[in-house]
């Protein structure tokens, strides 16, 4: 009597489990996984093209800034304000792993970051973080 029990548990046990299986990820359906947000600058925005502003200093009244991006390349134009003298740079640029920075190459001595937003560069220090306090929005490039 006792194994009969014991049998009848264990097929119980058995049939309750066997119903309700979960789904692995290989099972997922397209419905049912969810999406990556791949959306980035790069992929995403129109960022080609001119953008200018007049940025701080620390001697002087600042500069006018003008900085053309094309599919790799680049061209920045920087005048001191008061000052005849334009000074070119030219190159090409990259993105950083997240795309949404463009690397402008070949400038070292000077910002060579900048954060890409709809319609705007944003200017980052030197070593490519985000300038901040009551200046920061005077670092601000617009198409």
């Amino acid at each position: 009597m006792k194994k009969l029990f014991i049998l009848i548990a264990t097929i119980g046990l058995l049939y309750s489990c066997g119903g309700n299986t979960q789904k692995t990820q290989e099972q997922t359906t397209p419905e049912t996984a969810q999406a990556v947000d791949e959306h980035n600058a790069k992929n995403s925005l129109d960022y080609q093209g001119t953008y200018t502003g007049e940025l701080p200093t620390a001697s002087g009244e600042g500069m006018a800034v003008s900085l053309t991006l094309e599919d790799s390349t680049y061209v920045k134009k920087t005048e001191y304000i008061g000052k005849k003298e334009i000074f070119e740079d030219k190159g090409k640029y990259t993105w950083n792993a997240e795309g949404n920075i463009v690397i402008l190459d070949g400038i070292n001595d000077a910002p060579n970051r900048y954060f890409v937003g709809e319609n705007t560069l944003t200017q980052l220090d030197m070593e490519g973080n985000k300038i901040t306090g009551d200046m920061a929005d005077l670092y601000i490039l617009r198409k």
